[in-house]
């Protein structure tokens, strides 16, 4: 079983940056293939940004393209979300998930494997 757990959530002001975290254990970190989704209220969780398990290749949801950047630290069994220039529409609870198998990216739900409980990210205007 792998134990997946984000921090880094927080309020912050429109215009403003936040880094998430992900943590996941396990000895094969460098094997999984990890994610970033988001859920708003009321409406169904989205994709956000996903790395393949080297960090060579990364993908994002056209929202956030050019404004969030995912990247990854083997080292550390971390995955990262940086944000910048937020804004009020990026306020959701924020997804990390993991996948064991597979070299690229992934960017359906349905190809996860693990989830952890999620991060609260409100951005005010």
């Amino acid at each position: 079983q792998v134990q997946v757990v984000e921090s880094g959530g927080g309020l912050v002001q429109a215009g403003d940056s936040l880094r998430l975290s992900c943590v996941a254990s396990g000895r094969t970190f460098r094997s999984y293939a990890m994610g970033w989704f988001r859920q708003a209220p009321g409406k169904e969780r989205e994709f956000v940004g996903a790395i393949s398990r080297s960090g060579d290749n990364t993908a994002y949801a056209d929202s956030v393209k050019e404004r969030f950047t995912i990247s990854r630290d083997n080292a550390k069994n971390t995955v990262y979300l940086q944000m910048d220039s937020l804004e009020p529409g990026d306020t959701a609870v924020y997804y990390c998930a993991a996948r064991q198998v597979g070299s690229y990216y992934y960017t359906s739900r349905s190809e996860y494997d693990y989830w952890g409980p999620g991060t609260q990210v409100t951005v005010s205007s």
